[in-house]
């Protein structure tokens, strides 16, 4: 089969075995994958890939159909959607049963493709552990990349009053249609409509923790970015002065068993809304596999609104 293969640092269009099916696996036939900075993060060699999935074909999420099953629960041509360890820039991956989920009718692949992890960590990082509620005033920095548009709608959907904050003004109308009763701004304009509940990190950088002095009592920092820089520094009277946490989160590394946990959450959570048309996955660009080193460059540069995408198909 064709995968994208990591080769020095540089992503290279290649060839790589057939994926067989082990135990509760799946083959999937891969029609469409989301890109996300840790492809980036892994070529660069700071992101590997976790034991068990493949070291040098990059990719977190897939769309597609099932191909090859022994299972039950799963036939041949459904259509599946998954968050998974690595190997999703390829044209199959074996997937354990137990992380697939669904994708609506309503959802053609390209969609499909962009919504597991974005929308996965924003479910794990807003839901399960910044335990966001109703009235909750939110900001989201980084707001226009796939997975900030998704803890956009999520917070929204859990009834927060959002504020997204985007450093390109003339993609804050894009940002806006998403949630319209969001508050859009540049980061300069943050503090101004502070204070918080919780502000979600998507960025990183040396400064980043200064948010700590925008919380209200008892709020949270929760950390999912740091493609601005992973070190900060953090004045710690101001955490303890609010009565703050810092709360981080990656999903890739956890074990099968911890993000089939996740997967039930957000099958139960959220499909029925992204079925229902009340989420929507931006994508800003879609790439077939053979030109993946454009789509690459695309991902890593400025000005993108949602996810890229490449087609396998």
């Amino acid at each position: 089969m064709r995968a994208v293969k990591i080769r020095n640092g540089e992503f290279e269009l290649g060839e790589a075995p057939d994926p067989a099916a082990d135990g509760d696996q799946v083959v999937v036939r891969i029609r469409a994958a989301g890109l996300n900075a840790a492809d980036l993060q892994q070529a660069r060699g700071t992101y590997p890939a976790p034991p068990g999935w493949p070291e040098d074909i990059p990719g977190l999420e897939i769309a597609g159909v099932v191909e090859k099953s022994a299972t039950a629960v799963w036939s041949a041509g459904d259509r599946v959607m998954a968050v998974v360890g690595g190997g999703a820039h390829a044209e199959r991956i074996a997937v354990p049963t137990s992380l697939l989920l669904p994708i609506p009718d309503s959802v053609d692949d390209v969609h499909a493709a962009g919504f597991p992890e974005a929308f996965s960590t924003a479910w794990d990082g807003l839901v399960d552990q910044a335990d966001v509620r109703p009235g909750d005033r939110v900001l989201i920095t980084g707001a226009a990349g796939g997975v900030g548009t998704a803890m956009l709608q999520v917070a929204a959907l859990a009834g927060a009053d959002v504020v997204a904050s985007v450093r390109r003004p003339e993609t804050h109308a894009a940002v806006q249609a998403l949630v319209p009763d969001a508050t859009v701004v540049t980061p300069e304009q943050e503090e101004e409509h502070g204070p918080y509940d919780i502000v979600v990190e998507l960025v990183g950088g040396k400064d980043c923790l200064r948010r700590v002095r925008w919380l209200k009592p008892y709020g949270r920092i929760l950390v999912i970015g740091v493609g601005a820089g992973e070190e900060a520094s953090l004045r710690l009277f101001d955490l303890m002065r609010a009565r703050g946490r810092v709360l981080g989160s990656t999903i890739r590394a956890r074990s099968t068993v911890e993000k089939a946990v996740l997967a039930s959450r957000v099958r139960e959570g959220l499909l029925g809304a992204l079925a229902a048309g009340r989420l929507t996955v931006p994508v800003d660009s879609v790439y077939p596999l053979e030109q993946a080193r454009d789509a690459y460059a695309r991902l890593g540069s400025p000005g993108k609104l949602g996810k890229v995408v490449l087609r396998t198909d």
